[in-house]
């Protein structure tokens, strides 16, 4: 698939019938529906660039830019004779393994139990302990330092092929950190905000040892959810002590038998747990193609429940602000528009969008210059941007009182720990600006600046990254399974430390690299992780891209040109 850069800086009408919008929706090649065209980016760059006001008969204001890069051929038949030779010796070392010519440690159905249900998958077990377990040390390293834009560790070996480890005695410091989620750079221990943390855990302490509805409610828990509401535009939010759990806890509230929930193919593991606890239907579209989705809207009206063809009582479609493996930014004017069209209901997640997209860090309802009113419900954590942990949800406030009275996660779990809720509301404020100074709206700029910038460099050394040109979450392709491993130890072996991804987390052809880039990056600390990146592509041939962009550093990175390289 040829590489897709698309604006969307055209007028696109509300209905959004196809013979009206200029550019195909679909964001993702093959199974998840990509356009295979990659004129489109010429088509409009001579185009007048102006802003385009979010009107009632207009949807987007600015140029929307995101780019996947199929995968070439040969790397892609490499990768699937990858997989096979280590199928092969999988099976090869589980024949060694029943016949104890090699120490078996993996977990095993016991053999009176062998004809119960499996505990296992199979495939997924094989896969853990014969291609996961010969990697397992590019994960799970032991940090010993705050996560900021660097970081220390404990260095650990194994002797037996990572099936365990063993602490060395060496702790390596100064490791540039391109893989948490500090996206604004308040995941430190010092400053305005750690000290607000402290002086939280001196006056409540720790913990509260209760939940909201008994003895687990502090004033300081509304006072945060009446910020949290004003930060977002909205009437009233609620807080929750945990991230994932905001999602897989609160959408059973919100849906269940006889509702029907259209789920994004990429969504993350949270909200496709949510999903199924509720005990809805759920139909899922292809990654952020609104036909694909405006489909299963007129099918659901036309069609209604199965069997019975009752209306459904409720439709809610739910996406991501940033999608965390693909670096993609959700179509929300265009949902927004098939939401009012349909009459259905929007549950946003803006986990990693919220602080990292908008002029003042407000997320993507921001960021594409949206009222906050026309999203149903507001989702978000203050696992990233705000350096802390926990999540929120924001809307109107009688559906938040009826959350409070529903939800599995105010009900049941411990009340958000004081230091948590500390650190949350000093960073929202500096964020916001109220705690008098403009250090939260530098970094936001900063982030913005990085992200950019460091995006433009990769695709200058021909690297294949997906995603929006404005989203902090930049992945790299590896594709063949050898380079997972040899990436991260190499990167390691350069003090830089990278998250590498692979399967069930991605398709099992695409593994990759992802880098989260962060405020508290310099532009120093970015060109040297840079130079390291372009030599560890060199010497794991990891430059697949063959539309390299031509080194520019004096015009916008949205006007430059491509080259085609045949080789």
């Amino acid at each position: 698939m040829r590489r897709l850069e698309f604006q969307i800086s055209m007028t696109v009408s509300a209905g959004i019938k196809n013979q009206d919008c200029h550019v195909a929706n679909g964001v993702k090649p093959g199974k998840n529906g990509m356009v295979r065209n990659h004129h489109i980016h010429h088509q409009y760059q001579q185009q007048e660039k102006k802003v385009y006001h979010a009107s009632n008969g207009e949807l987007y204001r600015r140029p929307f830019v995101e780019s996947f890069e199929e995968t070439p051929m040969l790397v892609a038949v490499l990768t699937y004779l990858g997989y096979g030779i280590l199928t092969i010796f999988g099976y090869l070392r589980d024949f060694m393994r029943e016949w104890n010519i090699e120490n078996c440690h993996n977990a095993r159905e016991r053999e009176e139990q062998k004809h119960f249900v499996p505990l296992y998958q199979d495939f997924e077990n094989f896969y853990t302990r014969n291609i996961y377990m010969r990697i397992r040390d590019s994960w799970n390293k032991p940090l010993c330092s705050a996560p900021g834009a660097k970081f220390d560790f404990v260095e650990q070996n194994s002797k037996d092929y990572n099936w365990t480890f063993e602490y060395t005695g060496r702790v390596v410091k100064g490791v540039i950190n391109l893989g948490s989620y500090n996206y604004l750079g308040f995941g430190e221990n010092n400053g305005s905000c750690a000290d607000a943390a402290g002086e939280a855990t001196m006056k409540y302490g720790v913990g509260v040892a209760s939940t909201r509805h008994e003895m687990g409610n502090l004033d300081r828990h509304e006072e945060l959810e009446k910020q949290v509401a004003s930060f977002l535009g909205v009437e009233s939010a609620m807080v929750f002590g945990m991230g994932f759990a905001t999602n897989s806890m609160n959408i059973p509230a919100l849906a269940g038998k006889g509702c029907l929930i259209l789920s994004d193919e990429l969504n993350h593991a949270s909200l496709v747990l949510g999903a199924r606890l509720s005990g809805s239907t759920i139909r899922v579209f292809k990654h952020n193609n609104m036909q694909s989705l405006e489909k299963l809207l007129r099918d659901a009206i036309v069609h209604g429940q199965p069997r019975t063809h009752r209306p459904w009582k409720k439709i809610l479609i739910v996406v991501e602000g940033i999608f965390s493996m693909e670096g993609s930014i959700v179509r929300l004017p265009e949902i927004i528009a098939l939401k009012k069209k349909y009459k259905a209901y929007v549950y946003l997640d803006e986990a990693h969008s919220i602080g990292a997209l908008g002029p003042s860090g407000r997320g993507v309802v921001e960021y594409f210059g949206l009222d906050p009113k026309d999203v149903d419900i507001m989702m978000g954590t203050f696992t990233k941007s705000f350096g802390a942990a926990g999540g929120y949800i924001g809307g109107r406030k009688d559906f938040i009182e009826f959350l409070r009275s529903h939800s599995h996660s105010t009900i049941y779990a411990t009340s958000m720990s004081p230091p948590v809720m500390e650190q949350v509301s000093a960073s929202m404020k500096c964020i916001m600006g109220e705690d008098g100074t403009s250090i939260g709206r530098s970094r936001i700029q900063r982030l913005a600046e990085n992200t950019v910038y460091f995006r433009r460099r990769m695709l200058e050394m021909g690297f294949i990254i997906y995603g929006n040109n404005d989203s902090p979450v930049v992945p790299m392709m590896l594709y063949m399974p050898a380079k997972i491993g040899a990436f991260g130890r190499e990167m390691m072996k350069r003090n830089i430390g990278v998250v590498v991804v692979g399967f069930p987390a991605t398709p099992i052809i695409e593994s990759r690299a992802r880098f989260c880039i962060s405020a508290a990056h310099s532009k120093e600390v970015l060109d040297g992780a840079l130079v390291v990146i372009s030599e560890v592509g060199d010497l794991l041939q990891l430059k697949y891209s063959r539309h390299k962009l031509l080194p520019s550093l004096d015009r916008p990175f949205d006007e430059t040109t491509y080259e085609e390289n045949e080789e």
